[in-house]
This record gives structure tokens, sequence and C-alpha cells, in this order.
């Protein structure tokens, strides 16, 4: 039996060789009995032969094959990739579940396939076809769209190729996400809003390539919480001419249904796509008024923090971020401003050229948000890119003026990566008539390999792309993506602040509405290389988001990660934590009745219990509401930091002890008289506080009155 198991152990460390080579290990494991090969149920191979397997990534890894779920590989802990794939074509959609495709692909469900052998490169043909060019030319939608992954026979010796697609709205778990038809009853006014309003930017570019119809396959657009995802990308037939009046019929059967404050607004603006020659920048304006009024609607909370590490191995930092330790607490910037930057150029270069960009940012953003303030209409969100757009190119002239003082040429020359987020605070008359001094508006804008992720419970979605060679060679459809990165200089930057003139710098800011919790999380790469945001989101960011770890602590645990698993270069990290879910008034403790009353005076009283320190929770104040009552300094820009500090390190004072001979059962009928004054103390006292709020606050004060029931708001006074 020894020399069995030796056999066996043989075979298998043979299959782990195979699983490197060309060799399929599907035919190796048939003939593996027929070699003399004894199978357990112990055995590796008759585990592997009777579960889904996948392979680790790791080309060094001398055991690479794995039971299908697992998170890491069990011989070299490398983390394990399940990649589920969309297979396109009408001969996909009548291969089983079950089935394996091309000794690779798991079929998991109608269309999902998983990819068992992730570190490999996927077929691609020569010459690349026609039909994958308008996903390469579109990569800078990757938020919204799928992208190639590459192509796949099913027979051998067919001469139809499947067309694989990654980046789809699939789950972790190879399940697709719902439809806009399946989630719309259930979403929010503004998220259905929202959901159209990103319809409607993808219209432009994707008419422009001759892919519009996908935007009217009502299967084909699947949403991930606030996001709309694309499956696949639909040609438009040449004889077919699409206009917003298709768009408008499509969004008909949807607005029927849409909620009440906003059905009115929506069913309009389908009607005008529907009926009339309108055109798309009106009809854009009008979906964008009402996603600013309804997303008004919702309390703001926000709460940034920031650091940046020099790291284990580096000599000096070249990151930049704000805010940082050193920033001030009431600066007028917190907490609407996060900026990330990575500087390139060596000692007294990249780190001269990250703090000049930061430190141009602050007094541009600080500029800007005075003007907006000063706006007696809103600023559209074209106008505020293009402003954002100017103030980048403004630190790149900086920055370039500063290389050519100083005669830096070629690789001296110094430059930095930016990514940076600014939520703008515009003041806007909300759906139910009161004036709210917050849209909920969030801009990014990137350059270079920095990143920003937003991050809830449910997901982590990288907003950004990065500015480098795999972009460039995808984006120009030369090549594909997973081709692309096997070029050495795969991860060299293509643009960088400061490196040539800003005329010759492609910008995009992109703009989204804050309408869920959720983490924005900015970063240099020092913490994003290797996935590990990917990989860790979930042990970081949820705790920060079900309030058991401060925002602060957060980001050091972060950048601890990013020294331990990456340690080569500086990380920086800036985290903005968003709240949008309303707080409520704690209601007033009823009175007990006068039996418990009694007993409680009547009983012993016990040693208390020692209890467990709960963490206090972050305090925040709503900043739509707060700045009603609040007079802006605008020579300084908007002083928003509204974060309270509350001294909580001194112990509060003992309460007295009142010896048990001096308490007395009191009379009932003087007890009745003592029960009615302190409840008309209650009652009085409440109601000046509620009235004093209502002269203070009548907006604030009308807000709160809405979270009651109706015939409680039937007694609220009016606003002032």
């Amino acid at each position: 039996m020894n020399s069995v198991r030796l056999f066996n152990e043989y075979w298998f460390k043979t299959l782990s060789v195979v699983s490197k080579t060309s060799i399929k290990y599907s035919s190796f494991l048939k003939l593996y009995p027929f070699m003399g090969g004894v199978f357990s149920n112990s055995d590796p191979l008759f585990m592997i032969s009777t579960q889904l397997i996948i392979y680790c990534i790791n080309p060094s890894c001398n055991s690479p094959i794995n039971p299908m779920g697992d998170s890491a590989c069990a011989s070299c802990q490398t983390p394990l990739v399940h990649r589920y794939l969309w297979a396109t074509g009408s001969l996909s959609a009548q291969i089983p579940p079950g089935t394996k495709v091309a000794d690779r692909y798991e079929v998991i469900s109608h269309q999902i396939w998983l990819d068992t052998q992730p570190g490999l490169l996927p077929d691609v043909p020569e010459e690349l076809p026609k039909e994958v060019i308008s996903y390469l030319r579109l990569y800078q939608e990757r938020l919204h769209l799928p992208q190639v992954y590459g192509f796949a026979s099913y027979l051998e010796g067919d001469t139809t190729d499947i067309l694989l697609l990654e980046n789809v709205p699939i789950d972790e778990t190879g399940n697709i996400y719902p439809t806009i038809v399946e989630a719309w009853e259930q979403a929010t006014a503004v998220r259905q809003i929202y959901w159209l309003w990103q319809i409607l930017q993808l219209w432009t570019p994707l008419s422009e390539l001759g892919v519009s119809r996908s935007l009217l396959v009502v299967d084909n657009l699947r949403v991930q919480g606030w996001c709309v995802r694309l499956v696949e990308l639909y040609e438009t037939p040449a004889d077919e001419k699409l206009s917003l009046k298709n768009l408008g019929e499509c969004w008909q059967f949807w607005v029927s249904s849409a909620k009440a404050s906003v059905a009115k607004g929506l069913q309009n603006i389908a009607q005008q796509m529907c009926e009339t020659e309108v055109e798309l920048e009106a009809i854009n304006i009008q979906l964008n008024n009402l996603l600013l009024a309804s997303a008004a609607e919702l309390p703001l909370v926000l709460k940034v923090a920031g650091s940046t590490d020099i790291g284990p191995v580096m000599a000096q930092n070249e990151d930049a971020c704000y805010p940082n330790a050193l920033s001030e607490l009431d600066e007028p910037l917190l907490p609407h401003l996060s900026i990330v930057c990575d500087g390139i150029g060596g000692h007294e270069g990249g780190e001269v050229a990250s703090k000049l960009a930061v430190q141009s940012v602050k007094l541009q953003i600080r500029a800007l948000l005075t003007e907006v303030t000063e706006q007696a209409v809103l600023v559209s969100p074209e106008l505020l890119q293009e402003q954002l757009e100017a103030s980048l190119r403004v630190i790149n002239n900086l920055i370039c003026a500063r290389n050519n003082e100083q005669k830096r040429q070629g690789r001296e020359r110094m430059a930095t990566t930016i990514v940076m987020g600014v939520q703008v605070p515009q003041r806007v008359q909300t759906s139910t008539g009161w004036q709210s001094n917050n849209t909920h508006e969030l801009y990014l804008a990137n350059v270079g390999d920095s990143r920003a992720y937003w991050i809830t419970r449910n997901y982590c979605q990288l907003l950004t792309v990065d500015d480098d060679v795999v972009t460039r060679e995808v984006r120009f459809a030369k090549s594909l993506y997973r081709q692309a990165l096997l070029r050495p200089d795969a991860s060299a930057l293509t643009q960088a602040l400061g490196t040539r003139d800003a005329e010759s710098l492609r910008l995009k800011v992109q703009r989204f509405i804050v309408e869920e919790d959720g983490i924005l999380l900015l970063c240099s790469d020092g913490l994003s290389d290797n996935n590990w945001v990917e990989q860790s989101w979930q042990d970081y960011a949820i705790p920060v988001l079900t309030g058991k770890l401060t925002v602060e602590d957060a980001v050091r645990n972060w950048i601890n990660l990013a020294n331990e698993k990456n340690g080569r270069d500086n990380t920086s990290v800036v985290l903005t934590y968003y709240r949008v879910s309303p707080e409520y008034l704690v209601p007033v403790t009823p009175a007990l009745p006068e039996e418990i009353i009694e007993a409680e005076i009547q009983e012993e009283p016990e040693e208390p219990e020692e209890q467990e320190e709960v963490e206090e929770p972050i305090i925040f104040i709503e900043s739509s509401r707060s700045l009603q009552d609040l007079d802006l300094d605008l020579d300084l820009g908007l002083d928003l930091d509204l974060d309270l500090d509350l001294d909580t390190s001194q112990e509060p004072l003992p309460s007295p002890v009142i010896p048990r001979s001096l308490i007395r059962k009191p009379n009932r009928g003087k007890r009745l008289v003592r029960l009615g004054v302190v409840l008309a103390l209650l009652v009085g006292g409440t109601s000046l506080g509620l009235f004093a709020w209502w002269q203070i606050n009548p907006q604030g004060f009308q807000q709160m009155c809405r979270q009651f029931p109706q015939r409680v708001q039937q007694v609220c006074p009016p606003v002032k």
C-alpha cells in the first residue's frame, strides 16, 4: 500500500507540472487510474476529480490546484482569483451549466463562465476583429461598460469563436446583478433619476461608435447599487437611425411607476423626448435639476482623514496628501476636499512637485467654492468640470515653469500624479419646496495612477482609470487589456502633472451624486498595487461604515497593510466617510407606572455589574442643515469643518450616595403630585425647546417634522 501511495504522490506532483504546460489536465485525470493510480477519499486527485478546481496565479507555485471557492492557495497563500466572464452570442447561450469549455472555462450559469486558469493569457487572434473595437475605444467608460477578455472555441475545429467579456456586472459569487426594471420599484426617488442621468451621459459616446442600441435593451442594463452597468455592447444596424425619441420610449415604461415625488417631472421629460425634436442639452439640464433637487432632500454628513507614510525602505517621502496629520481642524476646505499626490523625480523633485500641487489645489478650490456660494442659480456640471480642468492645467504649468527655471531635462524633470475629490455644496430648492445648502455633488479628477474607490457595505468600485501604457494601448485599439499587461512597460505612466505643456494633457473630470452611505478612498499606488484595495476593503472599510472603527484608525490600518504587502514605495491614503442615512430624534423616555416606581424604591440596591466598554461613535453634524445657521466668510472660502471634538477625558462627577435610612416610602397623593409636576416640566421644557428651534432654524425644524407620521405633521407650524 505504501508503494501505491508513493506512486500516487508522484503522479500528483507530475500533475502540478502538467498544469503549467499545454497538456490538458482533464485528459490526464482520465488516464490517471489506468497508469496505476489508486483513488481514495483522502487523495488530492480524488478530491480534485469530484469538485470544481481553480488554479493559483503564482507561476512559481509548486501545487497550483485548489478547490473553487477557497480564498487563498493552500500551497503558497497567494490570493485566488475568481474571474467571472460573460460569454456573448447565441452559441454560448446554448451551452448548459456544468460544461467545461476549452478545458479551462466552467459554465456556471446562462452565459456566465468562470476562468479556472486566470493566470494564463486567454486566446487572442493576431488581428483584432471589428466587433471588439468599440469596447476598446470606450475603455475610459469602464465603470459602466465591460471590456474584452479574449475568445474561446466551444468545439475543436469550430471557426466561430465566442467573445468573452470581463468587468461585467457579476458579483463575486457568480450571480449577475439585477436589471433596472427588476430594481426600479425598490429604488429611492433620487436613485431612479440618477440611473436615467447616467444612461443619458452614455448616449453620446455610444452613439458616436454606433452602439447606442445597447442602452435600449432592457436586460442589458444592470445596476450595482447606484451604478448603471452594461452586460455587453450591441451594434446599431446601419439602416436604423436611433435618436432621443427611442430612448424616451424606453424610459416611458419605467417613469410611469416612478416615486410620487419625481414621477411628474420624469414623465414630462420622457414625453418631450418622444414627441418633440428636443435637444440633448435641454433634456440634460432638466434631468440634472430634478436630480439635484431630489438629492438635496437627503441629509449629508462628511468625515475625512488622511495620512502619508514614507514606507519601510524608501529614503524620502515623495507623496503628499490633504488632509493630513498637520492639517488644521478648522480649515475652511474641510471636509469637502481630499487630495493624494505621488511625486516623480527623486529627492527635491518629486516631493517638491507633490507638495506644490497640493497647496495650489487648495488655493484654487477655495476660490472656486467661494464663487459657487455667491451664485443665485445652480452652476452646471459642465462649467464645474471645466473649472476643475483649468485648475489642473494651472498646476501643471506651475511645475513646468519650476522645471524650466532649474533647467531640468528628460527624466530629471519633476512631476506628480494627482487624484482629488471635491464635494460641491450648492444651494438648491428641494423637490418638496425647502431650501437646502447641499446638492450632494462629488467631482473626481485624476492624472497618473493614483486612484479613487467608492466603497459601501456591499461592494468596492474603482472610479478612476490609470494613465499608463496599458490604458493607452487599449484606448487606441492596439491591444486587449490582458495582452497589454504583459508588456515590460505596462505600468509606465503616459502623463503626469509637470512633464509637458498643459495643452497636451488629456483630462477627464467625473461627476457623481452621493445618495448612499459610503467611503471615498483616495490612495497612491503604494496601496493600490497588486490589487490590495480590492482584496482588503471588507476588513478595512466595513468597520467604519458600521461604526466600529474611526476614519483615522482605518487610514492607519490601510497604510500598515501597504507597508506590509507592498512596502517598496511611499503610501498615501485619504478617506472621506459620506453618510446620508437620516438621524432620528431620541424619543422622550415615558414615565414609569406607579407600581414600578414603588418597587424601585423598596428594593435593595444591587451591586453594579461590570459592563463592557463601548466605543463612542463618531460625532457628526449634518452640513445641509447646519450651514443654514452659519455666516460664511466668503473672503476665506467655505468654513465647513463641522466635526465636534468633545472632551471626554475628565472623569464624571460621582453621584451622591443617599443612606437607605433616609429613604422613605412617599405618600401616594404626594407621589402623584410630584409625578404630575415632573411631567409638566418635561412637556413644558420640550415645547419651549421645539419653539426655539422653530424660531432659529425653521427649515431644519420642517425637515424634522417630515419624519413624523402624517397626523403629527399636521400640527407642525408652517415655514416662516
